[in-house]
């Protein structure tokens, strides 16, 4: 891969992403989020990551079939709480919808150290850095020009199957954590995506659902054919810490009722939504520690997947300790439901003495340790987080970010443009 070089002054390509009124946050803590010299590829890399991310997608799909074949003991290996175990009775084996995997290139070929299936997020950024790249670069492909296409086709089929043969449009509610900020570019896109097809289209918190008629939910009094569920299904749920300690959440109680309401108006097949709340167990990060344990429950294609694309990884219950502690470098500690830079340690990047500490106050049930593995560093020695994008299972998109180190909150976020595209 190789960068274009010319790079535009950052404060006027800030300004003008923030015209677009969707990004609205080009800074962090003063440092810039995004580059906006693109990260040019080949349409045979392209065609790496997107397979590869099909394929492990494929695994999880395997995965989520395992665990509704064997309901007693998805709950125990995975420690589901009551209202998990709910979410999971309602929806399984449905998971997918959209979600974003991350993808890395290694000397032995590429890795995949997680699936983000349940709220993933950044598609606000690599729309918008991927359009203001190819306006720039026309000659090359932006792999995320249809992005919004496959996603709205998506929403159409699973709404269609709700609602009435008739003329009016789809109604679509978006339910999002409206106390917080980060994600509300990727609300803003969603907006636009649905309206531009002439779909009603409502945002709101969990605590602004109702039940609607004898078998449907509503969102501030709209009636909705889809819920796009951008909440967390560990905030829906119970809040169980993953330290030992005397550390709470300051909301551990589960939304019981707007649960109920949710769930009942899904299984009385009067909404569909995405995500499904079965993607609490492909996104629960001991499920990569399932492939490993459990790899003879797959069939021998996705045996070969997992050994080739997942990277070793073991519940920390079973992990010998002595062993994490002494060879730090070797490994990565991520708790069940944690995002990159929170609850996720790299042992090499990280001090011996709070690695240590680390070990000795996670709650094992919660922790998987990861075998570490050597990302391949572009030309200009960062290393390329590729998000792939997949809709229904098939690619569609790239988050990439790159950074000297491991991927956290201060990773620049950066275009990618392919010279030759898969079609």
């Amino acid at each position: 891969m190789r960068a274009v070089t010319e790079e535009p002054r950052y404060p006027a390509f800030a300004a003008s992403l923030t015209e677009t009124g969707i990004l609205s946050d080009p800074w962090l803590e003063g440092r810039p989020r995004f580059r906006a010299q693109p990260l040019v590829i080949s349409g045979a890399q392209l065609a790496v990551l997107y397979d590869t991310a099909e394929q492990v997608a494929a695994v999880y799909n395997q995965l989520a079939l395992v665990c509704a074949d064997h309901p007693l003991l998805a709950a125990r290996y995975f420690g589901l709480t009551p209202f998990q175990r709910a979410m999971w009775a309602a929806s399984a084996p449905l998971w997918h919808g959209i979600a974003r995997s991350d993808v890395f290139l290694t000397a032995d070929g590429p890795r995949v150290c997680e699936l983000n299936c349940d709220t993933p997020s950044g598609e606000a950024e690599a729309v918008l850095l991927g359009a203001a790249a190819h306006a720039q670069r026309p000659q090359l492909a932006d792999p995320n020009s249809h992005l919004g296409a496959r996603f709205c086709d998506l929403i159409e089929v699973l709404g269609r199957r709700v609602a009435p043969p008739d003329p009016h449009p789809l109604s679509i509610g978006i339910v999002y954590p409206t106390e917080l900020t980060e994600d509300l570019s990727m609300i803003e896109l969603y907006r636009r995506w649905f309206a531009a097809r002439g779909w009603r289209v409502t945002l709101g918190s969990p605590f602004n659902l109702r039940p609607s008629g004898a078998r449907g939910v509503a969102l501030l009094g709209t009636p909705c054919h889809v819920v796009v569920r951008h909440y967390k299904t560990d905030w829906w749920g119970e809040r169980v810490p993953v330290w030992a300690g005397d550390f709470e959440y300051g909301d551990p109680e589960p939304l019981a009722e707007q649960l109920a309401f949710l769930l009942s108006a899904t299984l009385r097949g009067g909404v569909a939504v995405v995500n499904p709340f079965g993607a609490l167990i492909p996104q629960n990060k001991r499920a990569m520690a399932f492939f490993w344990e459990e790899i003879d429950r797959f069939p021998a294609w996705a045996q070969a997947v997992i050994r080739q694309n997942v990277p070793f990884t073991a519940r920390l219950e079973l992990c010998d300790l002595a062993e994490l502690r002494a060879h730090k470098d070797e490994w990565v500690l991520k708790s069940d439901y944690g995002c990159e830079g929170s609850e996720v340690l790299v042992g090499r990047a990280v001090a011996q003495d709070e690695w240590t500490e680390a070990l000795g106050a996670a709650l094992p049930e919660r922790w998987i340790a990861q075998r570490h593995f050597d990302a391949l560093p572009g030309g200009d020695g960062q290393v390329p987080n590729f998000g792939v994008y997949l809709v229904a299972g098939r690619a569609a998109g790239l988050f990439t970010r790159i950074e000297a180190g491991p991927t956290d909150r201060y990773a620049l976020t950066v275009p990618v443009l392919v010279e030759s595209a898969r079609s």
